[in-house]
């Protein structure tokens, strides 16, 4: 991925230009109290910048570049292009009135992400949810929704779904619990439905479903569902993604990630191989349909 590339938002855009800038002042020589001092600002403020932690002003970017040394005309503007395009908003932006604060950071991320390997015990991964099962989680404990927005909610679900058809498509490795696909969320007619549009995900390239049956017993992730993103970018560490009732984890230590990536290692080991994912999901759709 390069900055050039229209998939990333803007927070993935603000930890690559926030990486930029960490290296050209190391190279520099100069630290963060002096860099703070520059843009008439703190250390700790620096270190977010440099973390991609909050927004970037175009002053202090150009005065930052100054302080480096960084006198290429045309490297400047790359970057001063790079920090307008971290402030502009994301795709989701127009769906701000049915998106929680607390996962903006996670669509963007989402979006910038090579390889997205998830493991699920409750829901379908969201990336390969159908229409009518995002309708019946949606409303899930949320008493009366109207319906205006429950569509707009459903329409921001699949709009994120096109990380996976797109031409540098997502890459998703998903393992499930069996409990998620013998839950008929929305119905019998919704889960078959849901059944099958796993059962043609499945087959596509960049796509790597396994089925955590009931009879392997316990299993290694006793924590619940998460997430580990990768990305292409070196700017972008792996990160794991824990998401909660009303927020979420981002954890990018190296410690959490090899615990995480262990675990979830462990259950792609444990679960039957993804060419058995289909003859297990045939079998749970003729149960629905029994």
């Amino acid at each position: 991925m390069t900055e050039s590339d229209a998939q990333s938002g803007p927070t993935a855009l603000r930890i690559i230009l926030g990486g930029h800038l960490r290296r050209m002042r190391v190279a520099a020589g100069i630290s963060r109290s002096d860099a703070g001092w520059e843009i008439r600002s703190s250390e700790s403020k620096v270190s977010r910048m440099e973390l991609g932690r909050v927004g970037l002003k175009e002053r202090d970017v150009r005065d930052l570049l100054t302080l480096y040394g960084v006198d290429d005309e045309e490297e400047r503007e790359r970057l001063l292009a790079l920090t307008r395009e971290a402030n502009n908003p994301g795709w989701w932006h127009r769906y701000g009135d049915v998106l929680p604060s607390w996962f903006h950071s996670y669509l963007d991320l989402e979006a910038a992400a090579q390889l997205i390997r998830v493991y699920e015990l409750q829901f379908v991964p969201g990336l390969l949810q159908t229409p009518d099962y995002i309708r019946a989680v949606i409303q899930l404990g949320r008493g009366l929704i109207p319906a205006e927005e429950v569509e707009r909610r459903v329409a921001l679900r699949t709009s994120r779904q096109s990380v996976l058809t797109r031409p540098e498509p997502v890459r998703i490795w998903a393992v499930v619990d069996e409990a998620v696909l013998r839950r008929p969320i929305g119905g019998v007619k919704a889960m078959i439905q849901q059944l099958d549009h796993l059962i043609d995900a499945s087959q596509f390239p960049n796509v790597t479903l396994q089925v955590m049956p009931f009879s392997v017993g316990g299993h290694a992730a006793t924590g619940g569902a998460y997430s580990i993103l990768r990305f292409p970018e070196q700017d972008l560490p792996d990160m794991v993604y824990i998401e909660h009732l009303s927020s979420a984890l981002y954890l990018d230590k190296l410690e959490d990630l090899d615990q995480y990536t262990a675990t979830m290692e462990a259950l792609c080991v444990a679960a039957p191989p993804p060419n058995k994912t289909r003859d297990i999901l045939a079998t749970i759709k003729k149960d629905f349909e029994s």
